[in-house]
């Protein structure tokens, strides 16, 4: 990029006009801080772990625990409550928010992420019985029993 450009660029995001996260990434923060765009894939993601509330920059407080079953209630029981389609993440759409460069989560996007495993909505299949979840501590993702407790975050499509 020219001088001139990058000149530019800084003296917008300084504005106002731009703002900054969308330099660093490609995903866009709310103005109230509580949700995440990806403007890759459309989807719009709870910036905090449930049980968790975003508040001074972070996210804070202690995220909660679900079985399987818990998990897709409360992915329901917030939809229902706010209006908007929450809903548990697929597999696929649960790791395309992990950095794969430190195999973690993209702390910037969703700070404060308890080092823990994550739900997803996929069912195992064949010899993976269970449901699919991902560990944004080591980027992997395993089938587990349903039984199991995990954290949990939301998502949903744009309108």
């Amino acid at each position: 990029m020219k001088t001139a450009q990058l000149a530019v660029l800084c003296f917008t995001c300084l504005l106002g006009i731009l703002p900054v996260t969308a330099i660093a990434s490609h995903y866009s923060i709310s103005a109230d801080g509580r949700e995440v765009t990806d403007q890759r894939t459309g989807l719009i993601w709870r910036r905090c772990a449930e049980g968790m509330v975003f508040s001074g920059g972070t996210c804070t407080g202690t995220a909660s625990k679900f079985t399987h079953e818990e998990a897709l209630q409360q992915a329901a029981t917030q939809a229902s409550n706010t209006g908007i389609a929450w809903r548990l993440p697929n597999i696929k759409e649960l790791l395309s928010i992990a950095d794969k460069k430190s195999s973690s989560i993209r702390r910037k996007a969703f700070p404060a992420t308890p080092v823990g495993l994550f739900w997803s909505a996929t069912p195992g299949a064949g010899n993976s019985p269970g449901t699919w979840r991902a560990a944004f501590y080591n980027g992997n993702a395993t089938t587990r029993h349903q039984d199991n407790i995990y954290h949990v975050r939301l998502v949903r499509t744009s309108q």
